[in-house]
């Protein structure tokens, strides 16, 4: 006989499809949104930004709302390696295989997500070509990432989890504008926007030193989160994964 809790578990197939078409969806949109701000907007790359950024924002909030009972919409490997972190101690959140799973299903979701923006608008699938490098991009990354984590970990360790998609949706949507690299603030995504040579693209070489900025962010916001909520207020779950139970 299964327990009521075990019943309403997700299984680890229904998870990482969640994760996989998440993330994809989320490139979709990032991506989508910025081939048809190009389009509709040409020659005014403020206008664009704020359609890219506006449809992020609210794209991002409405996927974590539809498959957060199911995964924790994580859709990030940083937020994954958050969770298992805060939590490895009472181990209520993801173990460090589970992390696996969920950054593969991602990274996987984040290149087919690109890819089908490409299809949708007609635009041929190739490696980006544009250039995102220097001091200032690496350090707004870094900056734009432990910020999100915060957000994230803060909202589920102080019992306010059903805050936590119009408050990361806001975030982000804010981090386009007050960042210099327009907030990619996750590895997947930046995986997968190698594979476009659009408006939301970032040339291969670029990519690393994003990711490795994107997990030093991950670690500040962590450390922010331990001095800020050192654990959860009583009754609440540690992680987001717990609070989807996500074991």
């Amino acid at each position: 006989m299964k327990t009521s809790e075990q019943a309403a578990t997700p299984s680890w197939g229904r998870r990482l499809v969640a994760e996989f078409v998440g993330t994809g969806a989320l490139v979709a949109v990032v991506v989508g949104s910025g081939i048809a701000a190009q389009r509709l907007s040409p020659g005014d790359v403020g206008l664009q930004l704020l359609e890219n950024s506006l449809a992020t924002t609210l794209g991002l909030a409405v996927l974590i709302v539809v498959l957060g009972p199911v995964s924790g919409a994580h859709l990030n490997p940083v937020v994954s390696l958050a969770d298992w972190y805060l939590s490895r101690k009472t181990g209520g959140g993801l173990t460090l295989r589970g992390v696996g799973a969920y950054v593969t299903a991602q990274g996987a979701g984040g290149v087919a997500g690109a890819v089908l923006a490409n299809v949708m608008f007609d635009v041929p699938t190739a490696l980006a070509t544009t250039q995102r490098t220097g001091t200032g991009l690496l350090v707004a990354e870094v900056v734009a990432t432990a910020g999100l984590v915060v957000v994230i970990f803060s909202l589920t360790r102080s019992g306010r989890a059903a805050l936590v998609a119009p408050a990361v949706g806001a975030y982000i949507g804010a981090a386009y504008w007050f960042t210099s690299s327009t907030a990619f603030a996750n590895p997947a995504v930046t995986l997968g926007r190698i594979f476009t040579d659009t408006f939301a693209g970032i040339a291969p070489a670029g990519a690393a030193p994003f990711v490795l900025a994107q997990l030093l962010g991950a670690a500040l916001g962590i450390a922010a989160v331990l001095v800020l909520y050192p654990g959860p207020a009583a009754g609440q779950p540690e992680t987001v994964a717990a609070a989807a139970l996500v074991r």
